[in-house]
């Protein structure tokens, strides 16, 4: 656990993956978006099926998955991010499994400080815009999905 009380965890990840840089850009969320603490696990898509089919009835695998923490609790919440769905997403956007992950992590994040892209107005969408713009990222999920509508 970092001093922030935030942690990155990694579940059978490729070697090679950037795991200092991930989990500097945890805790730079944890202090900059969240304003708290909250635990990242980058994993595999069955960990991610098995987790979305556990606890939202989904039986597929998914990129991200976003968990609020109930009541007052000292962590906001738990994230977990598909390592496989990251590298093949980052493939096809050009850019690096680290930043996709980033992208990820931030998406994730935003739905644990409540907001839901698809019943806010845009809402998420311009707060996703304005922190990969101040995060240097590249484009979204939200925006991603809205340019192939």
């Amino acid at each position: 656990m970092s001093p922030d009380g935030g942690s990155t965890l990694f579940e059978r990840c490729p070697k090679g993956l950037d795991r200092k840089r991930l989990r500097g850009f945890q805790r730079r969320l944890a202090q900059e978006v969240t304003g708290g603490a909250f635990t990242c696990l980058v994993t595999t898509d069955a960990r991610l099926q098995q987790l979305n089919r556990d606890f939202l009835g989904q039986d597929y695998p998914t990129d991200v998955l976003s968990f609020p923490a109930a009541g007052t609790q000292a962590q906001l919440g738990d994230i977990a991010i598909s390592v496989e769905r990251a590298a093949n997403q980052a493939a096809a956007f050009g850019h690096t499994m680290e930043e996709e992950i980033e992208i990820l992590m931030l998406h994730g994040a935003l739905h644990l400080l409540g907001m839901d892209h698809e019943s806010d107005r845009g809402g998420m969408a311009r707060a996703e815009s304005a922190w990969r713009r101040k995060l240097n990222l590249p484009r979204g999920l939200i925006a991603r999905a809205r340019k192939h509508k």
